[in-house]
């Protein structure tokens, strides 16, 4: 049995009684969780579906995903999700291509007659989950489950199967091996004062928030981390920001966890400092983060912005600030994502030539350590970045996102930045779009600060000007009341393409 195995049924045992997450103001205890488990646990075992077998989840932030996560990890099954905020067509196109044996959900998603025609059509097995430890598990009407037509019925070692953000394009599916995926939590530990990988099971005290989506790494790694951790949830379905507000106010948690935008979000929406009083730090990631944000944020609220670095293939983290490294090095090493995490190592590659280059020194980012592929190979990303002779990652944008304009490369991050800095803009993305004599130009979606006026194009040009280069300065723009995002609260590259296409 895996050691993460081990370690959530010892942290399930400790208090029954004890509550553990709250959701839509009700809490669950540790043993009402530990029943909803063990009721799919059984519902599994009864289909012949035990370890190494392939669960497909609809994943949405609710209690009873969360109780699947633990059934599927303690009993060494692969987690294979599904993105039950996607479009019906999208998702039923995704679960014909996945083709899980078995296909668990809750009620308003079983509700959606195409997903319920694409589970028949792989012949899945449908589960709805529900609330009630007494009946935790029912078999959805028509969907019993015809087992001549599975087709991938287990993936032995694998603990999820993990649809990446689809940030830049179509979302892939990863397979993430159980040994990286405990590698990970176990690292996470370091980040937190007086816990370590070795600790005894124990429950603590204060409540974490969770508004990253489980439909994506971070929000998974976020539910498990607090776990493993015996510390209360807050989950939430969607980043709001009056749904964040209210929760810290009740709960008075010490570390936020949300991207820059949701950092944004507040400083527009002038969020008093006493309502975030409790916190002590505000973790980042998901998204670069601008360090004129960070600074700002600190300025006004007092409040360190710990950014940190990972992927879905990393299963989370692979860097990041802890509050002694921002109390000790802020200053010298602003706009790094933080220090390597322990077993991590990095080198920089020269794109062209495939050379190492020296510390300092920029090119693609490659990374090796023990919840990275094999552990042995370095693996290489699509990101530009720096790694001094300290361990701090710099992160300076997507090599794969470079806009190529008659031959001049623009990185969108500089752009962005640039445009960030108007004093009227809250927050802005760039894409390249085509352009027959150029090949690619820049094209810029923008949000204007809450009672800021918008600026003229040409004021917007002129300010960029002083800033950016001339093949820099995006030709076309928009003023949005929103952008396009992915459930992480990514901009969604494909959908800003989308917001352009029909532009002269």
């Amino acid at each position: 049995m895996t050691k993460l195995a081990d370690m959530i049924k010892a942290v399930l045992a400790l208090d029954p009684a004890a509550p553990e997450f709250e959701y839509a103001a009700r809490w669950t205890t540790w043993g009402e969780l530990a029943q909803l488990a063990a009721g799919l646990d059984a519902a599994l075992t009864r289909a012949g579906l035990g370890a190494g077998a392939r669960v497909g989840a609809l994943m949405r932030n609710r209690v009873e995903l969360a109780a699947a996560l633990i059934a599927i990890f303690s009993s060494e099954r692969c987690l294979a999700t599904f993105n039950a905020h996607a479009p019906d067509g999208a998702l039923a196109a995704d679960l014909r291509k996945g083709a899980p044996p078995v296909l668990i959900g809750v009620a308003e998603d079983w509700e959606r007659a195409s997903l319920r025609e694409a589970a028949q059509e792989i012949g899945a097995l449908g589960l709805k989950l529900t609330a009630d430890p007494a009946d935790p598990v029912r078999i959805v009407q028509g969907l019993g489950g015809r087992k001549e037509a599975w087709t991938n019925v287990s993936a032995p070692d694998v603990a999820i199967e993990m649809l990446t953000s689809g940030t830049t394009g179509t979302p892939k599916r990863i397979p993430l091996a159980y040994r990286n995926f405990e590698q990970a939590l176990l690292s996470a530990a370091s980040y937190e004062r007086g816990r370590g990988e070795d600790d005894a099971p124990r429950l603590r005290s204060g409540v974490q928030i969770v508004t990253a989506p489980m439909a994506h790494i971070a929000g998974i790694t976020g539910v498990m981390n607090n776990i493993l951790a015996g510390r209360k949830i807050c989950l939430i379905d969607r980043f709001t920001v009056e749904a964040y507000r209210d929760a810290i106010r009740r709960h008075k948690p010490k570390v936020a966890t949300a991207p820059p935008s949701a950092l944004r979000m507040f400083m527009d929406a002038n969020v008093p400092k006493e309502e975030i009083a409790s916190l002590v730090a505000w973790r980042c990631g998901t998204a670069p983060l601008d360090p004129d944000l960070a600074d700002a944020f600190y300025e006004r609220y007092g409040i360190p912005v710990l950014q940190n670095y990972g992927a879905t293939e990393f299963a989370g983290g692979a860097a990041g600030w802890t509050i002694d490294d921002f109390k000790a090095h802020y200053k010298e090493k602003r706009g790094a994502v933080g220090r390597l995490n322990r077993g991590i190592e990095a080198r920089v590659i020269d794109p062209e030539t495939n050379e190492v280059l020296p510390p300092g020194a920029e090119g693609l980012l490659e990374l090796r350590g023990g919840n990275i592929g094999d552990g042995q190979t370095f693996v290489r990303t699509t990101d530009l970045a720096v790694v001094d002779a300290d361990r701090f990652l710099y992160i300076r944008g997507r090599y794969d996102n470079a806009i190529i304009r008659g031959g001049f490369k623009i990185l969108p991050d500089d752009v962005v930045k640039a445009i960030q800095a108007h004093p009227a803009i809250r927050e802005a993305a760039v894409v390249g779009v085509p352009d027959p004599r150029l090949g690619q130009v820049p094209a810029a979606a923008y949000i204007v600060k809450s009672g800021a006026r918008a600026p003229s194009e040409d004021e917007l040009k002129a300010f960029l000007k002083e800033r950016l280069n001339g093949y820099q300065i995006p030709v076309r723009f928009k003023a949005v009341s929103e952008l396009p995002r992915t459930p992480s609260l990514k901009v969604s590259q494909p959908e800003l393409k989308a917001m352009f296409a029909g532009d002269a």
